[in-house]
């Protein structure tokens, strides 16, 4: 069972024109503004980094690359990785710690969100993108059921797992993480789901739009070492036109947009995925849960 290509999970409009002032909106026009564009995990990818040289944001772009490789070589459905072994071979020995602590947080905001958070739904949402019958696969899901340590991940027969609502803020994370360590403190990444971190040019916070897929603007968040994540079921549509975000519990998604700020970009990304689904008093129970998440949109 091999995945449908789908280049683009989410529909996210933030960052690109409303991040910076009029006056930097391209690294051309200013001498501290550099930027770099590539692509991961199926999305375009967007750096901007402030107050430095053009060979300083040279050499760390260089280092951004290989690090969205190894984000690559972990989570990538479309290409061999560790996550496409784990689902071909059903186990995974001696996990890299990267990808044992993504597991880790989609275990912790799969607890939170009474199992709306589910990476076993990939066959679920294969069974969907082809036309399949869906019923049979159910039997598949339950996250519960995977087993995690330090020595193997393994699943049950059949099951498969997919990050796609976790691993572009993870990529986004990683970054960040990368440029912090070589000492930048403005720096706007966007891997799919938006970090800021410090300040734009103007002293201001980093700025992203949230808008519904059909483009109209509905709000808009600062970014000053924060995340911003935006899931649309409709954003991106798969078998028919059926939503690409699958209920783990069955039924329709419950909005059409969700919006979920925190400090990391992988919490934020998840948050926003499940919460698609979950009705409002759920949604603040999670978030209770997980201090320094906030829902910025819910439409």
């Amino acid at each position: 069972m091999s995945a449908p290509v789908i280049t683009r999970r989410r529909f996210l409009v933030a960052a690109a024109a409303c991040a910076l002032p009029a006056s930097a909106r391209t690294a051309a026009a200013s001498p501290e503004l550099h930027e770099w564009t590539g692509q991961a995990l199926g999305a375009e990818v967007r750096i901007v980094l402030a107050a430095t040289t053009r060979q300083r944001a040279a050499r760390s772009f260089a280092k951004v690359q290989q690090v969205l490789n190894v984000v690559e070589a972990h989570f990538s459905l479309y290409r061999d990785s560790a996550l496409t072994r784990l689902n071909r071979t059903g186990t995974l020995s001696h996990p890299p710690p990267g990808v044992l602590d993504l597991f880790r947080l989609s275990d912790a905001v799969h607890k939170a969100t009474g199992g709306l958070f589910d990476p076993t739904i990939q066959p679920l949402w294969i069974a969907r993108a082809i036309g399949q019958d869906e019923a049979p696969m159910r039997a598949l899901l339950g996250w519960e059921r995977v087993r995690i340590s330090p020595e193997e991940i393994a699943l049950e027969p059949g099951m498969q797992l997919t990050f796609n609502g976790i691993a572009q803020g993870h990529a986004a994370d990683e970054v960040a993480r990368l440029l912090e360590a070589e000492g930048f403190t403005d720096t706007l990444i966007d891997t799919g789901e938006i970090t800021g971190l410090g300040h734009r040019p103007d002293g201001l916070p980093w700025q992203a739009a949230i808008a519904l897929p059909d483009g109209r603007e509905i709000s808009r968040a600062a970014l000053e070492n924060r995340a911003l994540a935006v899931s649309s079921p409709l954003g991106t549509r798969i078998g028919g036109g059926k939503a690409h975000i699958v209920n783990p519990k069955g039924g329709a998604p419950r909005w059409q947009l969700a919006a979920v700020s925190a400090p990391h970009a992988a919490l934020a990304d998840a948050l926003s995925t499940a919460f698609c689904l979950m009705e409002p008093e759920a949604i603040d129970a999670a978030l209770a849960k997980l201090p320094g998440a906030r829902l910025e949109a819910l439409v």
